[in-house]
């Protein structure tokens, strides 16, 4: 798969991967063929499962990994050969790797002490950076005595108090509560936009991704299977794992019965007939599985005559908030989760029918991966 694009054509990449590959045994590869660009301050998330490749991908860049093979430029030079302190790249991870016994003025000060910078120069770098995510106030106090909310900020603000010319991110936000990650989501997001920062930016959380980024790589067995922005992985995943990865989705396993007018006519295991859009090589009786979001599909009392209609029961009803979400059984043990607004009144047991557009049902050749995704969506 060709990742070459930049974001921006009117500008070099300030970072490129060329060929790149990572092997620890001599034989396993965790990162394969990786060409990949960032450009300069864009907001680059890798996403994948634990074991995808993309820790290792940023370790590489970093420097505390060298490639197996492959080269990786940095400002259009080479840069597999320096050692980290040399390639003028700002870290955050998610521990803070704060030193509890420096004030937070010291914290951030140190990367600034061990380049030789003037005192006066470190002081005023300093305020600057504490005033960005606004603890300037905070200085003379010790970690230990802040949120950790505050100590993440404190580790951002001693990663760009050098001004690097690229930050590293590697599960940032981890160890935060939902609420407190989220703020820090946007605070992040913000610095970004603010001071134009280049951010490679390393979750496992889709969600976070689909916030934060302005192109996400979507990493599965050390490879990038889809590039893309946010909206676009979301709307057109390029397969059944990006489909069961990026958001939320119905899987369902079935055989293809017919292929005409850019549209493939599915017979489910649950029982019944859909159409769908194909993605991929599909032939004619080869099995696939097909992926419907829950947002797109609609309830109804009786059947309306839709291009998809599924008699249903409700079997469980969840409520969000802003939302309920309704698990029904469509037949032979399958589900289809629905998203529906809060104040819809079906009650557990109702005998709804389900439908939705062939434009919303994707249709996807089956892959060990996609089986994976599969079976994760319905387990035994």
């Amino acid at each position: 798969m060709d990742l070459t694009l930049a974001h921006s054509r009117n500008t070099e990449p300030l970072v490129k991967f060329v060929g790149v590959e990572k092997s620890y045994d001599g034989h396993t590869l965790a990162v394969r063929g990786l060409t990949l660009e960032i450009a300069r301050a864009e907001f680059l998330t890798l996403l994948g499962p634990s074991g995808s490749g993309k820790t290792t991908t940023l370790n590489m860049l970093a420097g505390f990994e060298r490639p197996t093979r492959g080269e990786i430029l940095l400002g259009g030079k080479p840069v597999d050969r320096l050692p980290p302190y040399e390639r003028n790249i700002g870290m955050v991870f998610q521990n803070y790797a704060l030193f509890p016994h420096m004030t937070v003025g010291e914290n951030v000060a140190f990367p600034l002490s061990v380049r030789g910078m003037r005192r006066a120069e470190i002081a005023e770098r300093v305020r600057r950076a504490l005033e960005m995510v606004r603890l300037e106030a905070f200085a003379g106090r010790r970690p230990a005595q802040l949120s950790g909310g505050q100590q993440q900020r404190i580790a951002l603000a001693r990663a760009l108090v050098f001004e690097p010319s690229l930050v590293l991110m590697d599960e940032p936000l981890g160890a935060l509560d939902k609420k407190l990650r989220e703020q820090m989501q946007i605070e992040i997001k913000l610095l970004h936009e603010r001071f134009g920062l280049t951010v490679l930016y390393v979750t496992h959380d889709q969600s976070e991704a689909l916030t934060m980024s302005d192109r996400i790589a979507v990493f599965h067995d050390g490879r990038v299977v889809q590039l893309g922005t946010p909206d676009l992985l979301y709307s057109s995943p390029s397969d059944a794992f990006v489909a069961g990865f990026i958001g939320e989705n119905n899987l369902l396993a079935g055989i293809v019965d017919a292929i005409a007018d850019r549209c493939v006519r599915v017979a489910l295991d649950a029982g019944f007939f859909v159409t769908a859009t194909p993605v991929g090589d599909l032939q004619r009786r080869a099995p696939i599985i097909v992926a419907i979001r829950p947002e797109s599909v609609r309830i109804s009392a009786s059947s309306v005559g839709d291009e998809n209609t599924s008699r249903a029961q409700v079997t469980s009803r969840i409520y969000l908030g802003d939302h309920q979400r309704l698990l029904t059984d469509v037949g032979n043990g399958h589900t289809i989760n629905v998203k529906v607004p809060a104040d819809t009144d079906v009650a557990a047991g109702a005998l709804i029918f389900l439908s939705w557009k062939t434009a919303d049902c994707r249709a996807f050749p089956v892959s060990a991966a996609a089986a994976r995704a599969l079976q994760q969506a319905n387990p035994e």
